[in-house]
């Protein structure tokens, strides 16, 4: 029995989350965690990670009966050799530096889409909706994709001490037309947007969503309801904050799934074809046999539409090579805090290879 700190850093919020955890059995591949105390911080209230990391364990009434051998934060921007200059916080941190300010053994800073992919071995059943229920061959890989600001992807190799956990940059792969309708979004993207090179993330992602429907818009086939056209009109007022502006993307999501708008339900038909499709590209390239999961702040949100059977139809519309589709387990993850999830697991991984090494 050892503990850990986990951290999911986004330029928004942090959780922070202090954790026991028990080494898993020669059986078991996943250690077992036990959270001890969880807190939720603004990010944009402190300087740095470590006041809060202060504030953090004072804050604590646990009695922690072992000291804190290994921490891991997953962090929403670019991570090298374990340093992140965080793109929506003046936060410059170093693994390095938390570790001798702290006395931690370890300390690793991983991207949040990692700690995602991390994140998904520690799901439990009511974390899960699952699309398509077949068995998971634990010697297979794992994909995990997920639509949200961008699009994310990346999958898991099982070795003999567990998983490991690869990034992926196939968001920014080339979009793919494969319906009339396809063709008239990518060339809307080209000429209107402006876009010299059109990525599935373009598409698949909220960002996605607002073009589709301002693609479908200008094809005038359906009229625009008033109450989406007042969206988008303080959405593009230049002179609003940022964050006191709508979200269209969620306001098309929302008409959608109330089926009280035609322009907003074939938009999301659209983006929802494009996501099954792209899911279905990734698992091409893995056979992920162990596993696919739907991740990402908007596959929740939006789990009916999800479910209705548009995307799997279009994840399984694959020509010749179909059939080799049709027996991956599919699963939309549910639980927001997988990205800590993913951290715990990652420094519990670390900590225990320490122990043994």
């Amino acid at each position: 029995m050892h503990t850990i700190l986990a951290g999911d850093i986004g330029g928004t919020k942090t959780i922070l989350r202090l954790v026991n955890v028990a080494c898993p059995s020669p059986q078991q591949r996943i250690p077992h965690l036990t959270t001890l105390h969880e807190q939720t911080y603004p990010s944009q209230a402190f300087p740095d990670l470590s006041p809060m990391i202060e504030q953090f364990l004072a804050q604590s009434s646990v009695e922690i009966s072992h000291p804190i051998q290994s921490a891991c934060f997953g962090i929403a921007g670019p991570v090298i050799d374990n340093t992140s200059e965080l793109t929506n916080l003046s936060w410059s941190l170093t693994a390095s530096r938390i570790q001798q300010e702290f006395g931690f053994a370890q300390v690793a800073l991983i991207n949040d889409f990692a700690s995602v992919g991390y994140g998904v071995l520690g799901l439990a059943e009511q974390d899960l909706a699952t699309l398509q229920a077949k068995p998971s061959n634990p010697h297979a890989p794992i994909a995990v994709i997920g639509a949200g600001t961008g699009l994310g992807e990346g999958f898991l190799i099982p070795s003999n001490t567990g998983y490991q956990v690869f990034p992926s940059e196939g968001g920014h792969s080339d979009f793919a037309p494969r319906t009339p309708v396809d063709f008239q979004l990518l060339r809307f993207l080209l000429e209107e947007k402006k876009i010299n090179r059109v990525s599935v993330e373009r598409v698949v992602s909220g960002q996605g969503i607002v073009s589709i429907y301002e693609c479908l818009r200008s094809l005038g086939s359906t009229a625009e309801s008033p109450l989406i056209a007042q969206v988008f009109q303080a959405w593009e007022q230049e002179n609003t904050p940022t964050e006191q502006r709508p979200d269209p993307a969620a306001a098309i999501a929302q008409a959608a799934l109330a089926e009280t708008d035609a322009l907003c339900q074939q938009t999301m038909a659209l983006f929802i074809a494009a996501y099954g499709a792209e899911a279905g590209n990734l698992a091409l390239k893995l056979l992920p046999y162990g596993g696919l999961y739907i991740a990402g702040g908007i596959a929740p949100k939006i789990l009916p539409l999800l479910q209705s059977g548009e995307f799997l139809q279009a994840f399984h519309q694959k020509g010749r090579v179909s059939a080799l589709l049709q027996n991956i387990p599919i699963h939309i993850v549910l639980n927001p805090k997988v990205g800590l999830i993913g951290s715990a697991l990652y420094a519990a991984q670390r900590s225990a290879g320490s122990e043994n090494a």
